[in-house]
């Protein structure tokens, strides 16, 4: 009995304190905090929110999301509640993601940070981050070759001409994209878009500036890479380098910053792109007070001092003291830098800006038809997208289709042959529904969602059905001439130029090689087999980043080995990207290098079934090499080698990967193939997977015709 009541004395207190220690348990909450930091900025960051955590008694986990697909998790999660209490980003997509709803605004905190990042973070009157530090371009020179940075522009000219020579070079930073553009555009006066956000880049000063881009590009490297600029930093090639503070720590030798020069013709000076880093809290997070309270901690001076040493950023805080002559320059830059526009009507603009970069580095256009060709493209870009639609009718004709389904698969059940055969094959159907049920589930519901998906537009986080527009668009080309390689036509012939070139020398070379390796005199034919099979079973990522480097103009060891041949020991500068032609050739090359190995292994399985003695035979009633292989080896070969014909044909059709890694579509996107075009339309320019969906559902038609006809041509089911 003694024991029954202590036990339940025992019980009492433990509810008593339960009760009391209540409101800590449910104070200390699990944060969930996303970002895409990586060595010592990761670090910082997790010795910061460690101590948070210590001091106030919350537990929090940080996730790493890769930086390419950040913000689409972002979007995709935090609708549906399952997205981070907490995220680290920059101000970029801050109008986009204000207007989906995605953010909780977070306080005045003027006076505690520098006015560039309160500026940045600031839309519609509201503070919608805390801020944390500051990223912009800078002048990183060598201080064993540069005692003094240039201070304008005819300054940085004449010394990156004195200083480039036998494979050194003055000056080297990506020429040809937007964001390291951005100083030149807006030192001579221009702006990517507007205030009502329409693009300006048919400007004088859009002109202007592209002129002196290149006039310092005849200085560079032809298209040099951000891993391109780092290592020729690196091997004491390059003087100066526009970058970065996030490129210091893997350039690997002594550094000195300055702020970018003043422009010599405006007297203003370089004003490249700020981007702020904030901690944005997230709307639906499980407490936002809490995360509220984890991103005042981290954009203060504890954490701010905490980022600084160990992440090395250049922190906002207006408190906190800079402990590195780079981090000053960084903080000088910021107040001489344009804050990243947040509108994302802007990335229109980058697109046609990019565009006509290249074209003038590449020297092919001028900078005047060169910037009017890429306003035109931005203007394109950012056309609203096609009026609402009426779905009644759709749902109609839906409705009418499904009936019609239904009856026929009724008047067909109305067959009393059917319904016993049925009724006799019932324990085979439960056998195979496992497998059906997949399909259904992997194959059938995404086709279904992604064609329904092309009935309707996305805008900036908005959904509205626009009927079969974005088909008819496509079609009829409206926003494109039928010559553009923006346009479906164009893209179609290139994409079957494409898929017949690559079958064509998969096939010959494939059936070259088995020829050559079931004759009994070729030696070590197994260790032959195996090597010539490794191109097909590297992954074809792998392979197509391995040949992109080697078609790089400056270091890639085609141009090497062609200078040999050709020069007698000097490299060829051939920019394998800048012409339809070479660009095809590359990417063909590329393709080819995948798949004859397929081909090849199939033509060896086939002749084993061919006996020697038809062939033994025809050379003995006179046919020679040629008409042997015609007449006897190659009918033979036709049953096994078509349907893998087919097969090739359709996934080349489909190749991605090598098309997006080695040429990126270049030059001007005419290189592209449909699939890689459907993807550009959802993710590069504005996230319109309606129309990307239409291009989808298209490519599955132009397929489904060619399976029908493929199925024909071979006289039985193949695809």
């Amino acid at each position: 009995m003694k024991a029954r009541r202590a036990l339940q004395a025992l019980l009492l207190c433990g509810v008593v304190v339960a009760c009391l220690l209540a409101p800590t348990w449910a104070h200390a909450a699990d944060l969930t905090v996303w970002h895409a930091y990586r060595g010592a900025e990761e670090a910082a960051l997790r010795e910061a929110v460690d101590r948070f955590a210590e001091g106030r008694g919350h537990r929090v986990r940080l996730v790493s999301v890769s930086f390419g697909v950040y913000d689409s998790k972002l979007e995709t999660a935090i609708p549906r509640g399952n997205g981070p209490d907490l995220f680290i980003a920059a101000q970029g997509n801050l109008g986009k993601w204000r207007r989906m709803g995605l953010l909780v605004p977070a306080g005045d905190v003027s006076g505690e940070h520098r006015d560039p990042a309160i500026e940045a973070l600031t839309e519609g009157g509201e503070l919608w981050g805390q801020p944390l530090a500051f990223k912009s371009l800078m002048l990183i020179y060598d201080p064993e070759v540069i005692d003094t940075p240039p201070r304008t522009t005819d300054e940085l000219l004449a010394l990156s001409a004195a200083l480039t020579e036998d494979g050194r070079y003055g000056l080297v930073y990506e020429a040809g994209t937007p964001f390291y553009h951005a100083p030149w555009m807006h030192g001579f006066g221009g702006a990517a878009i507007d205030e009502m956000g329409e693009p300006t880049l048919d400007t004088r000063a859009q002109v202007d500036a592209l002129t002196f881009a290149a006039e310092l590009a005849a200085l560079m490297p032809t298209a040099p890479s951000a891993d391109r600029v780092s290592s020729l930093y690196t091997e004491g090639r390059a003087a100066m380098i526009i970058d970065g503070p996030w490129r210091v720590a893997d350039l690997g030798r002594r550094v000195a910053a300055a702020p970018l020069p003043l422009v010599s013709p405006t007297g203003e000076p370089a004003r490249p792109y700020l981007t702020v880093e904030a901690a944005f809290v997230a709307a639906r997070g499980q407490d936002p007070e809490a995360a509220a309270e984890l991103a005042s901690f981290l954009s203060g001076v504890d954490g701010a001092q905490i980022r600084q040493e160990v992440g090395r950023q250049a922190v906002t805080a207006s408190r906190v003291v800079p402990s590195d002559p780079i981090l000053q320059v960084q903080l000088d830059q910021a107040a001489r830098s344009e804050p990243l526009p947040t509108d994302p009507e802007v990335q229109s603009a980058w697109e046609g800006l990019a565009r006509a970069l290249r074209q003038v580095l590449r020297g092919t256009v001028l900078p005047d038809r060169a910037m009017a060709a890429a306003q035109q493209h931005a203007t394109v870009l950012r056309r609203p997208p096609p009026p609402p639609a009426n779905p009644w009718p759709y749902g109609i004709v839906l409705a009418l289709l499904a009936l019609a389904g239904l009856g026929a698969l009724g008047y067909r059940l109305r067959d009393p042959d059917l319904r016993r055969r049925m009724l006799v094959h019932a324990p085979d159907y439960l056998w195979i529904a496992p497998a059906g049920l997949a399909m259904v589930v992997l194959v059938v519901v995404p086709f279904l969602t992604g064609a329904a998906v092309a009935l309707f537009a996305h805008h900036q986080g908005e959904w509205s059905f626009v009927g079969l527009a974005h088909f008819i668009d496509i079609l009829l080309a409206r926003d494109w001439p039928i010559t553009s390689p923006m346009s479906f036509g164009f893209t179609l012939v290139v994409t079957v130029l494409w898929t017949v070139s690559n079958v064509t020398l998969h096939v010959v070379i494939g059936v070259a090689l088995a020829m050559l390796l079931r004759e009994p005199w070729v030696g070590l034919r197994g260790v032959w087999r195996a090597l010539l099979i490794l191109p097909w079973a590297v992954p074809n990522y792998i392979t197509a980043l391995i040949w992109r480097s080697l078609f790089d103009a400056q270091v890639g060891a085609i141009n090497a080995i062609l200078g040999l041949l050709l020069l007698r020991g000097e490299a060829l500068q051939i920019d394998w990207f800048s012409s339809f032609a070479t660009g095809f050739a590359a990417n063909l090359t590329t393709n080819t290098w995948l798949g004859f190995p397929f081909m090849m292994v199939v033509t060896l399985g086939a002749l084993q079934s061919i006996p020697r003695d038809l062939e033994e035979a025809a050379e003995v009633d006179g046919a020679g090499a040629w008409q042997r292989f015609r007449h006897v080896t190659w009918p033979m070969l036709m049953p096994a080698l078509l349907p893998a014909m087919i097969l090739g044909s359709v996934w080349t059709f489909n190749m991605f990967n090598v098309i997006y890694l080695v040429s990126a579509g270049e030059p001007d996107g005419s290189t592209e193939i449909l699939i890689s075009e459907a993807y550009r339309w959802a993710f590069s320019r504005g996230n319109r997977y309606g129309y990307a969906a239409a291009y989808a559902v298209l490519i599955f038609l132009v397929l489904l015709f060619y399976s029908r006809l493929a199925n024909r041509l071979a006289g039985r089911k193949v695809l």
